[in-house]
């Protein structure tokens, strides 16, 4: 418990699923946190349940999209905490629809959600962190930014999109000590699940239905956010570049 005491961390799309597995992980090891989302009362009410565990939270209602609105997100966590350790871009969003039948505005506000925004958000905790010499961004793609499946071009295309603005984050900010990474989650209990997910006797989770009409098995946003805690409690001269992290029984290896 509590390696990550003393640290601050932003964590985008918060309020809900993974995002708030997180920052749940994160409060339980000792971080102080802000919570950026777009649904204030919904950041509200997580707000009040981290505080419960000995958190410090400031909430920013943010759309990352906006310029904006993600320069005030990092200048509001300094003005607060006074530092800024690690961002974790988690915001996104996602939509199945063949490449035929998919409008333009479903593709741009895709693109927009689940890599400007990250951009955005990321370009500006950069100019704060290089000034400390330290950092570390994270950013939460999928694993369909290194193998894809069908009526998933706009979602697919923004998280390959994600995995290469990491490695050029990377690459920019070790000069200055900052790291970035990329966390890669396979299929994940979140909100939209909980109607529809079964657990077996074991007490694995099954419910999403793959592109191929087979179910697959979730886990836990519980269970991913471990990798996030190890990521952000590196040392600040090592980065976990990358980490994929999915359901052993999840098809992944050679799908298509």
């Amino acid at each position: 418990m509590g390696v990550l005491k003393g640290t601050t961390a932003i964590v985008t799309g918060s309020n809900r699923g993974i995002g708030l597995g997180i920052a749940r992980a994160f409060a339980r090891e000792g971080a102080q946190l802000v919570l950026a989302a777009r649904d204030a009362a919904l950041l509200d009410s997580v707000a009040v349940d981290l505080r419960e565990l000995g958190c410090e939270v400031e909430i920013v209602p943010t759309d990352v999209t906006v310029e904006a609105a993600a320069d005030e997100l990092i200048e509001r966590s300094i003005d607060r905490f006074g530092n800024l350790d690690v961002l974790v871009n988690n915001a996104g969003t996602g939509t199945r629809a063949p490449i035929t039948d998919m409008d333009l505005g479903t593709w741009q506000t895709t693109i927009a959600t689940n890599l400007t925004g990250p951009f955005l958000c990321a370009r500006a905790a950069l100019r704060v962190m290089r000034q400390a010499k330290r950092g570390r961004i994270i950013n939460v793609a999928s694993i369909s930014s290194q193998r894809v499946r069908p009526e998933s071009a706009a979602y697919s295309a923004s998280k390959f999109g994600l995995w290469g603005l990491t490695q050029v984050i990377a690459l920019e900010g070790r000069e200055y000590g900052v790291s970035c990474s990329c966390l890669n989650p396979g299929n994940t209990l979140v909100d939209s699940d909980v109607s529809t997910a079964r657990q077996d006797a074991s007490g694995k989770y099954f419910g999403r239905v793959g592109w191929d009409g087979v179910e697959e098995p979730l886990m836990t946003v519980d269970e991913l956010a471990a990798a996030a805690v190890t990521m952000a409690a590196m040392p600040d001269h090592v980065n976990m570049l990358e980490a994929t992290v999915l359901p052993v029984g999840q098809p992944y290896i050679g799908r298509g």
